[in-house]
């Protein structure tokens, strides 16, 4: 027993499509999305810390960020449509990915590092100010992931769905001032090129962001 399937499973991401079962013009790995989202989630962080005044935990920032995925080497991206299809499947999903894991961990991982891959490996997405942080993260790339392949004239509706269900989600915490920079500093910037699906995204994002007020 020791850490090599762990270092191991780094590989496994790698080779584990986003949005499986779609053309895309750019492909991405689990590996590349956990690696943005960490991006992300500093930027973020420091937007939290630098404009909104809030003390940021980055050890758990980090951790969560960079390993919000990793049980995804044992089932694979499940496509967000099926994976929330009902409130059981997901539970199911749940159950079998916290099984496999805890599996992983107690095969996998020596004893006196168990206790923190079981924490580290496990669902981060919390109320914390950090597990917050991540959920706007793992979304705001899936949204730049979609806004890619619109760009690019993918013609598949799938990929405005995303943009808008991704969009939906972060604004549901535009309580915190990082979400409120991105909504008033970042996202603009997405709409100043041309290019097909513009008009129809900005539309999107007008309404989404009206939602509310």
């Amino acid at each position: 027993m020791g850490l090599n399937a762990y270092i191991q499973g780094f590989n496994s991401l790698e080779s584990i499509d986003r949005a499986p079962g779609y053309f895309k013009y750019q492909h991405h790995s689990v590996a590349d999305h956990s690696f943005r989202t960490a991006e992300l989630a500093q930027m973020m962080g420091d937007i939290e810390e630098v404009i909104g005044k809030q003390k940021v935990n980055w050890k758990a920032l980090y951790e969560k960020s960079l390993n919000h995925d990793y049980t995804e080497r044992f089932i694979g991206d499940i496509k967000t449509p099926v994976k929330y299809a009902t409130p059981q499947l997901r539970k199911m999903i749940g159950d079998v990915e916290e099984t496999m894991t805890a599996k992983f961990i107690k095969e996998e991982i020596p004893k006196e590092f168990q206790k923190i891959y079981t924490k580290r490996l496990s669902e981060g997405k919390d109320d914390t100010l950090e597990g917050k942080i991540l959920s706007i993260c793992d979304k705001l790339d899936l949204l730049y992931e979609a806004y890619g392949e619109i760009e690019l004239g993918n013609p598949n509706p799938v990929f405005m769905q995303m943009f808008k269900e991704s969009l939906e989600t972060i604004k549901k915490f535009d309580d915190l001032t990082c979400v409120q920079y991105f909504i008033k500093k970042i996202l603009p910037d997405l709409f100043k090129g041309d290019f097909a699906g513009k008009d129809k995204m900005q539309r999107i994002a007008f309404s989404i962001l009206l939602m509310g007020e």
